[in-house]
């Protein structure tokens, strides 16, 4: 029996996230714990999973933070590792109309670029059943070789593969480098989740259904596809069948973390049911659980520390039917 359900390598960074003005009308910014990557942990935890992170935070105020913070939550630190040399990553998040977000990343190089294959916690891995990354943790050549090792390793242990690509346009030389790299991710994945702009982006194609089915036909490996679209719902597809539900209610504050959510309540029902073929009822009662985890979050500002309890979630879905 694997000691973890969930391992995950990547970004783990301070989001510092607008939380009103000061007097003189400056935004006073709140230094939340973030990352894609401890935020789906966070999700699976509190769904009652079992997680384990793997990545690189400098030795400073905001790597004992963080350190800190994904600990009271119940994510495992073996594999974090601090750098003395490099700062912790810092994003400053400015929210806009709408709950929309825009990044200015403080990176380069960040801690986490520095994550190295030595680094890598193999036996962490082993004792998974899913490996999960984005493709943050390949803009840089160090933390590049030191994802592709953990992959590797996911495969020869014979664990499910996730990937979120989750692109930040502004930490790439070159949106060429981030497609080559993102297509790796999306070749090596069993769980692939990509939101509405990526596909778009990474396709060239406009319409969902004619960019999805590129990539079904392109990458054979994907066992299950998802594509979040916002406020406008979600979309899976598995084997022949798919489904689409439309986003749970929400008094939306920010979108920070939304993603994030949606990917570790799929997640969930992942190692709730095992990977195969799914029908189109169990694809449709996993976007509703996932689109209800990612409506609460919504609604509080951060995400790692403040992700839903499973009851919240139930109800967020029973709101979803009723209006």
């Amino acid at each position: 029996m694997s000691r973890f359900d969930v391992c995950v390598l990547g970004e783990l960074l301070i989001d510092f996230t607008e939380n009103g003005t000061s007097p003189q009308g400056n935004p006073i910014m709140e230094a939340n714990p973030g990352g894609a990557p401890c935020n789906v942990l966070a999700m699976l935890n509190k769904l009652g999973y079992k997680t384990s992170f793997i990545g690189k935070i400098g030795d400073d105020i905001f790597g004992r933070q963080l350190k800190k913070a994904v600990e009271e939550v119940g994510i495992n630190t073996d594999g974090l590792v601090t750098d003395k040399a490099v700062n912790t990553t810092l994003a400053f998040v400015h929210t806009l109309p709408g709950g929309d977000r825009e990044f200015s990343f403080y990176r380069n190089p960040g801690a986490d670029m520095m994550l190295s294959e030595a680094d890598v916690n193999e036996q962490l891995i082993a004792d998974s059943r899913i490996f999960h990354f984005g493709s943050l943790s390949m803009t840089g050549e160090i933390c590049e070789a030191a994802t592709k090792k953990a992959v590797n390793s996911a495969k020869k242990n014979g664990l499910i593969i996730s990937f979120d690509p989750n692109l930040r346009e502004n930490l790439w030389n070159s949106l060429d480098k981030a497609k080559e790299k993102i297509e790796y991710g999306i070749a090596n994945c069993d769980i692939l989740k990509i939101s509405d702009n990526e596909i778009q982006w990474f396709t060239g194609e406009q319409d969902y259904d004619r960019a999805v089915e590129k990539l079904r036909s392109r990458f054979g490996n994907i066992r299950l596809l998802l594509l979040s679209l916002g406020k406008n719902g979600s979309r899976a597809y598995s084997g022949e069948n798919s489904a689409y539900v439309p986003a749970a209610p929400a008094k939306t504050i920010e979108t920070t973390g939304a993603g994030d959510t949606f990917c570790g309540a799929i997640l969930s029902k992942v190692l709730e049911y095992g990977l195969r073929d799914y029908s189109q009822q169990e694809l449709s009662d996993m976007l509703s659980f996932a689109n209800a985890a990612a409506a609460v979050v919504t609604e509080r500002k951060g995400a790692l520390r403040v992700m839903p309890q499973p009851e919240e979630i139930i109800d967020r879905m029973r709101r979803s039917r009723n209006d």
